[in-house]
């Protein structure tokens, strides 16, 4: 009877973990909180733009575009108040926007909150970087609908999409990789000039 109900409920648990649906078609589910590490180098095909756009409105009423940020490494981070893996990266997240000079964050709330809902969420997990809502049945086009969260993408200081990450990151992580792509070593604080830019 215990095999038979396990089997009953193994393809269940398999479809909890598959891709959140395409912005537009249907319902807004909640993509899937991912336990993955890293994508490939290359961008991903659900961010065809080498060097994408974004222009949103942070919670803090103040706009804010991706453009702006040249001449430092900028991580987008897409995460929810519900997601697990999502809040155990915030505070890695929050670490290098304070300490770094280099690195800029933004994060970007993928799920049908109220800003006062937001607000009152980071007042108990305060970050050191800006938060945006997100529309998730029109997310920003360069970045699209995440297939499970948390998503991250390291953007150069050129404005390249360099990496994609699907599931949670790490300060280590993203400091590696940034200076595999060009940019400082791990720890290094590079002055908020633009050192450090990837070719």
């Amino acid at each position: 009877m215990r095999v038979r109900l396990i089997a009953l409920a193994l393809p269940a648990l398999l479809a909890a973990c598959g891709p959140a649906p395409e912005a537009g078609k249907g319902a807004a589910a909640k993509p899937a909180a991912t336990p993955a590490a890293s994508a490939p180098a290359k961008p991903a095909a659900d961010a065809q733009v080498e060097r994408p756009s974004l222009k949103v409105t942070t919670l803090d009423g103040a706009a804010y575009d991706l453009a702006q940020q040249r001449g430092k490494w900028v991580i987008v981070n897409y995460w929810a108040t519900w997601c697990g893996p999502c809040l155990q990266e915030m505070p890695e997240l929050s670490a290098l926007a304070a300490m770094r000079q280099h690195i800029a964050v933004i994060g970007l709330a993928y799920e049908e909150t109220t800003p006062e809902e937001l607000r009152a969420f980071l007042a108990k997990r305060p970050v050191a970087y800006p938060i945006a809502p997100i529309d998730v049945y029109d997310p920003p086009k360069d970045f699209g609908a995440p297939r499970g969260l948390p998503t991250t993408w390291l953007i150069a200081p050129d404005g390249k999409l360099v990496r994609k990450y699907t599931g949670p990151v790490t300060a280590r992580m993203l400091e590696d990789d940034i200076a595999a792509f060009g940019g400082p070593k791990a720890g290094a604080n590079a002055p908020a000039d633009g050192a450090g830019k990837a070719g």
